[in-house]
């Protein structure tokens, strides 16, 4: 009998046990912080507590509940686990909608609009065409390549940046770090889609800002630890940013005391970009145990030297 640990020390899992026992035959599950955890087969996570992997002798599998899996790899290399993701298109469609919405929000100067509501100011800004727009999107993922090409379709003027190479049609996609500055040069909404790693923890940050072009504005949607928080509010308060629509963030939820909240120039939402869908979840995770207990190899499998 495979037996399921459901493992996050911030988010309630306990609904996915029934939805897999009812997927997957003879199957048993627990939920953190019941130590029967530490006698599972697999481990279905978001947010690992530190250090469990190592208390678990019988564990053969970690399997993320969503696209990223930088909170639940620590340990998972030194133990030689196989880690899955899952990939959902109603995933990829909900962040299309969120970046869609935040570069419309600056495009189309709905920032200022606000502003000028709170002061009862009547001024019709300048209607910009979207070709006039310049957007670049940080990770060449999935994600990202999806944002891009739904970007490009709107009429914008579509760049990206990697590690590596990628073709998509209609967007010049900047490759490595010698090309970074060509591609913040000519940036005028910044949309990070990175995933986390040692190189891109605090990618966004005062050099980096200081690199795109007076009056840019920032999407942040990728991971919160990308962000130095302090050097947004710095680059916001000398204007040299225009402002800055934050999904995520170093620390969440996002303390009360953050000068973050009380900065007209910066939206915040709390993490609902996207998600997958239960019913993805379910579907992958089964499909894997499935997999694993046949001896077949697993989708959606992450490089754990990459962290992606």
């Amino acid at each position: 009998m495979t037996h399921i640990a459901l493992l996050s020390q911030t988010s309630k899992l306990d609904y996915l046990g029934p939805m897999l026992q009812e997927a997957v035959p003879a199957l048993r599950y627990s939920v953190w912080p019941d130590p029967a955890c530490l006698d599972a087969d697999v481990a279905v996570c978001w947010n690992t507590p530190p250090g469990l992997y190592e208390r678990m002798p019988r564990l053969r599998l970690v399997h993320s509940i969503a696209a990223g899996v930088d909170n639940i790899l620590p340990g998972t290399a030194s133990a030689g686990l196989p880690v899955c993701r899952v990939v959902d298109e109603g995933l990829t469609r909900g962040m299309v909608e969120y970046v869609l919405w935040a570069v419309l929000y600056f495009h189309r100067s709905f920032d200022t609009a606000l502003r000028q509501q709170r002061t009862r100011t009547w001024h019709r800004p300048t209607l910009r065409l979207a070709c006039d727009c310049r957007v670049g999107v940080m990770g060449m993922g999935r994600l990202g390549r999806s944002v891009a090409a739904a970007l490009r379709n709107q009429g914008y003027r579509v760049s990206g940046w990697a590690r590596s190479a990628h073709a998509i049609e209609g967007v010049q996609v900047h490759t490595g770090q010698e090309a970074l500055d060509g591609f913040l040069a000519h940036t005028d909404i910044l949309v990070n889609l990175l995933p986390l790693t040692a190189d891109t923890r605090g990618i966004l940050n005062e050099s980096l800002f200081s690199r795109l072009p007076a009056g840019a504005a920032l999407v942040g949607c990728g991971r919160g630890e990308h962000l130095v928080v302090e050097a947004l509010v710095a680059a916001l308060r000398r204007r040299h940013l225009r402002g800055a629509v934050l999904d995520v963030f170093p620390q969440e939820p996002l303390t009360g005391d953050s000068p973050l909240w009380a900065m007209p120039e910066v939206v915040i939402t709390p993490h609902m970009a996207t998600m997958a869908s239960p019913q993805a979840v379910v579907q992958q995770v089964s499909e894997n145990i499935r997999r694993l207990q046949q001896g077949q190899p697993l989708i959606n499998l992450v490089d754990v030297a990459r962290g992606y």
